[in-house]
């Protein structure tokens, strides 16, 4: 899939999400609502750590919405991380949404584009879920899983464990990434709300490269497993 069909799909997302909106418009009791979500944004405690943040914000009714992810890592300028997701959302079940757009991989270069499908929604016991398909040019495929809990000690201070795991369908060389499974991180991060809207926190974070991914890192001299603690915040609105 090139990149004129990624645009086209992305567009075709957002003309969805206007003609439904015009539907519900003239009602007052669906309005049109907006969230901005700043999951996380952390330093590591050792100079030589990453800074790394993570965001979500969406735009629209209650059946139909445009939703906007973000993640990214900055170490110095040769080593960056950055994704930006455009999706159409849709709920199929109680708490769970549909959602498809396109994703592009702006750092490291080379750029990736990739069609996205995928799953969001709160899962028995009140996991959230994140699970995803992406779909990229010269037969890419990737797929991309995270969950998160929220475990109350108290109702300002709170644990969250949460875990992430990444498979690519090829070996994509130029950006160091293995087929199958490539990586999988953990992390456990404690909060303290001071109003429901910002909350700092402290946690530590565990990342680990699988298969050919690790073999890359390991041919260019670097780590491939990583431990570190992170102070941060969190914020809404």
């Amino acid at each position: 899939m090139n990149k004129t069909n990624l645009m086209a799909l992305g567009l075709l997302s957002l003309s969805a999400t206007l003609t439904s909106s015009a539907v519900f418009a003239g009602g007052n009791d669906d309005p049109l609502l907006t969230k901005v979500m700043l999951d996380q944004f952390e330093k590591g405690v050792d100079p030589q750590d990453p800074t790394q943040f993570s965001a979500q914000a969406w735009l629209g009714y209650d059946l139909n919405k445009l939703w906007l992810k973000t993640e990214g890592e900055y170490s110095n300028s040769d080593k960056q991380d950055l994704e930006i997701q455009a999706l159409y959302s849709k709920p199929i079940a109680p708490y769970w949404d549909v959602q498809f757009g396109i994703k592009t991989d702006i750092k490291p270069t080379p750029t990736r584009n990739w069609a996205v499908i995928g799953v969001q929604g709160l899962a028995p016991y009140f996991f959230d879920i994140d699970a995803a398909l992406f779909i990229g040019d010269q037969g890419r495929t990737a797929m991309r899983l995270s969950a998160e809990y929220e475990l109350l000690i108290t109702q300002k201070l709170i644990l969250t464990p949460e875990v992430e795991v990444n498979l690519f369908g090829k070996d994509d060389a130029e950006l160091g990434i293995g087929s199958g499974l490539s990586d999988v991180s953990a992390g456990l991060r404690l909060r303290y709300e001071i109003v429901r809207e910002f909350a700092p926190y402290i946690g530590v974070d565990w990342r680990q490269k699988l298969g050919n991914t690790a073999e890359y890192s390991r041919n260019e001299g670097e780590d491939t497993q990583e431990t570190q603690f992170v102070i941060g915040f969190r914020a809404w609105f």
